[in-house]
This record gives structure tokens, C-alpha cells and sequence, in this order.
């Protein structure tokens, strides 16, 4: 089992965000635009994955996942709800989200499917979280030059999602989802989640104007493909998901929970006290 806090970040919101608030970069901007404009409805679909799928365990098993399920389920509701802020902000500079209408048309050819299914798409999806959010975490230099508040937006959600990958996993194990499965939707997932990602990204550039100029590629090839790249650095784990002894947890790293307890005084922990 582990123990998921939840956590509210102790940030601000309603003050505008810059056009370009990563590092003064348009691609990094528009990438990590990209990335957030999906998270309002994914995390909803990954939250109601783990919820309905821990349901369908028996009873000793539903006590047994209760309390992480719980934390899961608030920390990814508190990503959905602060994000949704945040995209708020950005589509005042004239971005549009087609990511997240995408999502939803997929999501409505699943109803009424096996919950495994439901879980074995969290678990893909939350595996390339973790990777991404282990690359923020080990490169806050990314974040240079960046609003404090935003920094820790960043930084705060990559250290949750880092502490509770495991927990989709476990429950689609728990459930008796097989090998199979798993990695037929990690295949899946990995297509849908790289085309999106990067089209959304070409997408936010189009519309800030800047997607040809030669900053912006040379930003795209460093940080997704040269030596320390997002992509780079992610390839070798990302494969490891398809090993049938595979477990999130044989990649985990204490930079989550150092970032955390180094930045205790940025959020508050939900119902202390």
C-alpha cells in the first residue's frame, strides 16, 4: 500500500499568466500548454478508472485498497480542478483545446466496458506521467527564469504523479488483468498520447505565432530529443513497461519526496487538523 497525501497547493491563479511563462520559451510553453489542456479530462477519466474499477473488488480487497484509492482519487481531482484554472488563463491568449474534445469521443467507445480496460488505460497513461514528471523533476532547470508559482504548479504535480503510479497498476493487477492487455493498451495509449501531445503543441505554436520560427525547433530538439531530452531520457523506462515482471515501483526515486518535504510551505495537507 502506499500513502497518498492529499495536498493543496498554496498558489495563486487569478493573476494572468505571460504568454510565454516557461523560461520565456515557445515551444516549452507550448508543450507544457499542451500537456495541461489534457488534464482536466483525462485525470477525471483516470480517477473514475481506479474508483469504478476498486469497486468490482471483494469486499476484503476493497478495505484492504480503501485508503489509497481515496488518496488517489483526491490528489487527481485536485490536479483536474487546479489545471483547469490554469488552462483557463492560457486560452485567454487565444488557444484552443481540441486535446481534451479528442479524449472525451474516445472515451464514449469504452462505455460499458470490462473496468480492466478502463484501468490498463490509467496505468499506460500514468506511466508516461511518472516518466514526465521524473524528467521535471530531475530538470527544474527547464523552469528557469519562470514564475515561482508556476514552478511549483509543475513541481507539485510531477512529485504526486511520481507518488501514486503505482496505484492503477496495482488495482488492474488486483483485478486479475493480464500481461496481455496491458501492453496492447500502452501501445495504444503511446500512439494517442504522442500524436496528441505533439499536435496540440504545433497547434498552441500556430496560433502564438511562433511555430516556424528556428528558436522554436531548436528548443523542440533539445529538450524532447538531445542528450538530456524528455523523450530521450524516457525511452529505456517507458520500454520497461512491457517486461511481464514490470512494476512501477522499480523505477522510483526519492525526488519526489525530497521536493515535497523541501516545499512543505507550499501547499497544506486536506483535512489536517
Amino acid at each position: 500500500m502506499t500513502e497518498l497525501v492529499v495536498r493543496r497547493l498554496l498558489i495563486d491563479l487569478e493573476p494572468p499568466v505571460a504568454r510565454h511563462w516557461c523560461a520565456n520559451d515557445a515551444f516549452l510553453t507550448a508543450w507544457f500548454n499542451a500537456l495541461s489542456m489534457s488534464f482536466p479530462v483525462g485525470e477525471q477519466f483516470f480517477l473514475d478508472s481506479v474508483r469504478n474499477g476498486a469497486k468490482t473488488l471483494s469486499p476484503q480487497e476493497q478495505a484492504r485498497w480503501q485508503a489509497e484509492v481515496q488518496g488517489f482519487v483526491g490528489q487527481e481531482a485536485t490536479h483536474r480542478r487546479i489545471h483547469a484554472l490554469f488552462n483557463a488563463q492560457i486560452e485567454r491568449h487565444g488557444l484552443v483545446n481540441t486535446w481534451g474534445p479528442r479524449i472525451e469521443e474516445r472515451m464514449k467507445v469504452l462505455a460499458g466496458a470490462d473496468p480492466r480496460h478502463h484501468l490498463a488505460i490509467t496505468a499506460a497513461n500514468e506511466h508516461f506521467t511518472a516518466l514526465f514528471a521524473e524528467w521535471m523533476l530531475s530538470h527544474p532547470e527547464v523552469f528557469n527564469h519562470t514564475e515561482p508559482r508556476l514552478k511549483n504548479l509543475w513541481l507539485w504535480h510531477s512529485a504526486e504523479e511520481s507518488e501514486h503510479k503505482s496505484t492503477a497498476f496495482d488495482v488492474y493487477q488486483a483485478l486479475g488483468g493480464s500481461h496481455a492487455w496491458r501492453v496492447k493498451w500502452m501501445r495504444r495509449v503511446t500512439v494517442f498520447f504522442l500524436t496528441d501531445a505533439l499536435r496540440q503543441t504545433a497547434l498552441n505554436l500556430h496560433r502564438d505565432g511562433t511555430l516556424w520560427r528556428w528558436s522554436t525547433w531548436r528548443s523542440a530538439a533539445r529538450h524532447l530529443l538531445g542528450r538530456e531530452g524528455l523523450l530521450s531520457n524516457s525511452f529505456k523506462p517507458w520500454r520497461a513497461y512491457f517486461r511481464p515482471d514490470f512494476h512501477p515501483n522499480q523505477q522510483s526515486s526519492d525526488l519526489s519526496s525530497h521536493w515535497l518535504e523541501r516545499n512543505a510551505d507550499q501547499y497544506t495537507r486536506v483535512g489536517a487538523g
